[in-house]
């Protein structure tokens, strides 16, 4: 799944090939709105695909939360790329960085637990 992302758009999701969801959120914004989004309609979330901008150790982790089954991000964090490598999730980069450079990716260096990654990203983006 490599596509263009359409002018401000930072994450879209697709089921079956068809556009089912897209933001132009920033930070990781767009991943809730997302779970907003699934949380009021009945998909199969091993069958989304996810294009984002960029994928930080938090977006993985968020991604992983809410159960999605295929991950491409422009570019990639090596932080992410383990996460998402280490609960077998089907996953493709464009670029893969080192690191983002953002407190969330600092954050969560040393969190492998997606349940508490949540937590605390949840808190960060004042959502719980």
């Amino acid at each position: 799944m490599v596509h263009q992302l359409m002018n401000e758009v930072t994450l879209q999701v697709n089921l079956n090939g068809k556009v089912i969801f897209q933001s132009k959120g920033k930070w990781i914004y767009p991943i809730f709105e997302l779970q907003d989004f699934l949380n009021n309609n009945s998909v199969e979330l091993s069958l989304l695909e996810v294009h984002d901008k960029v994928v930080g150790k938090a977006a993985a982790m968020l991604f992983l939360y809410l159960g999605i089954g295929c991950i491409y991000g422009d570019i990639m964090s090596e932080l992410a790329d383990t996460a998402l490598c280490n609960h077998g999730i089907k996953h493709s980069y464009g670029k893969l960085v080192e690191r983002i450079d953002c407190k969330t990716e600092e954050l969560l260096f040393e969190i492998d637990d997606v349940k508490t990654a949540y937590e605390i990203l949840c808190k960060r983006a004042n959502r719980c």
